[in-house]
């Protein structure tokens, strides 16, 4: 008695059949191929003027990523160090690609991640996202545009609505 599988493939029609019937007997006369049809041939398209550009809208400055920002922070640190890549990536237990993901702004790394980044450069997760806001408030005083400082007086307290 033989263990090996019949040596017949099973055909699992595409389309569903026209309707059922008896199956045609199958012939060993060769397919005739189908007719085709001449194709129409059509006229000419009128050339038409292409309608004038828009004009370009200015390029608006993007608010920068807060992935950006940390990302930025993170590789000046460790450069500021003169450390490499895989020595923070080690002490801080992560993977060499995703430290360089996150450097390079291509991740958003959980709470716990940076903080074992900060901590493989020696700095609390407070000191990291306290140097991401200095870099953004940079950043915001250095672009152009609508800011909630120019439109009103900065006020450091606290303001209680009833």
């Amino acid at each position: 008695m033989s263990n090996q599988a019949p040596n017949e493939a099973r055909v699992i029609p595409l389309r569903p059949a026209a309707a059922p019937g008896p199956v045609p007997a199958r012939t060993d006369a060769p397919a005739r191929a189908p007719q085709l049809r001449p194709r129409p041939v059509l006229a000419p398209r009128q050339a038409q003027p292409a309608p004038a550009p828009a004009p370009a809208p200015a390029p608006a400055s993007k608010e920068p990523l807060w992935r950006d920002l940390v990302g930025d922070v993170l590789r000046r640190e460790r450069l500021a160090q003169e450390r490499t890549l895989k020595d923070v990536a080690d002490a801080a237990r992560i993977s060499m690609p995703y430290l360089s993901e996150l450097e390079r702004g291509r991740k958003e790394a959980s709470s716990e991640v940076l903080a074992a980044a900060a901590r493989a450069l020696g700095l609390g997760l407070t000191d990291l996202l306290s140097l991401a806001q200095d870099e953004l408030t940079r950043i915001a005083q250095v672009r152009p545009g609508r800011s909630r400082a120019t439109s009103a007086p900065r006020y450091d307290g606290m303001c209680l609505a009833a």
